[in-house]
């Protein structure tokens, strides 16, 4: 069960070189910031992160693809696997430009269509998790600063902190009554947004975290983590994986009733 673990040492690796990238650019005074054509935006930081990533894996691991959400899908050369690092450089980058610390980089590793690595790392919490195939999921500020981490015990709505990323895309695709009925229904709601509140499922601080829409750079390093963890993550139709474009990531024992309130 050992397979990844050399990808997840490397994926730490690209995680220091992004840290170091990201954090001399955060609340930097010439940070330069555009707007992309889906007018989110985009920042010199997150730019240098994922050139600076491509880089090492194009000397590391020529034979593998790389999808970043800057620069798209670089395809493996002919005759090579199935695999592909999925890449977010700067996951909560509005966050990043208003001086917020919670965003991160998100680094996995898919085997086909199966996440089987994955890390985050938001260096201005001080904070990374991360998890391979088999090898469970931790959390620290480095890898010999490491805890195991487990997700929680809570099996009813009614005792459950729940945890959403804002309630406009909801409104979107038409499911904001059912979020808000859970949100009337669950012991507390917080909406933490993007990265965070998956890593504290894994955590067991929160019990339950839901996106409508999301890409797969946004999902794919979560997985991993949530489920070696002892979680559940799905779409919201219930398939397992990060096709489905959406999540609700749980601690398995909520999971159907979420399912069968937002599916």
């Amino acid at each position: 069960m050992a397979r990844y673990a050399d990808d997840l040492s490397l994926a730490h690796m690209l995680a220091d070189t992004a840290d170091s990238i990201s954090m001399a650019r955060f609340r930097a005074l010439d940070l330069h910031v555009e707007a992309k054509p889906d007018l989110t935006p985009v920042t010199d930081a997150d730019t240098a992160v994922e050139k600076a990533v491509r880089a090492t894996l194009a000397r590391t691991r020529p034979r593998d693809g790389v999808l970043g959400e800057e620069y798209g899908a670089s395809a493996p050369p002919a005759g090579a696997g199935s695999r592909q690092w999925v890449i977010d450089p700067i996951d909560g980058t509005k966050n990043f430009v208003r001086g917020v610390p919670i965003w991160a980089t998100l680094i996995s590793l898919m085997d086909g269509d199966t996440p089987v690595v994955g890390l985050v790392s938001a260096p201005a919490l001080g904070r990374r998790w991360w998890a391979a195939t088999g090898l469970g999921a931790y959390a620290g500020k480095h890898q010999a600063a490491a805890s195991p981490i487990r997700v929680s015990g809570v099996g009813r709505l009614a005792d459950a902190s729940f945890c959403y990323s804002s309630l406009h895309g909801w409104e979107e695709t038409g499911r904001l009554d059912p979020m808000l009925d859970i949100i009337r229904t669950v012991w507390r709601s917080r909406a933490y947004g993007d990265f965070y509140g998956y890593m504290l499922v894994a955590e067991g601080a929160v019990d339950a975290m839901v996106e409508p829409e999301l890409s797969l750079w946004d999902l794919a390093a979560l997985i991993p983590i949530v489920t070696e963890a002892g979680g559940t993550f799905t779409d919201l139709a219930g398939r397992p994986g990060p096709g489905g474009g959406s999540a609700i990531a749980s601690n398995g024992k909520l999971h159907q009733d979420l399912l069968d309130r937002l599916g």
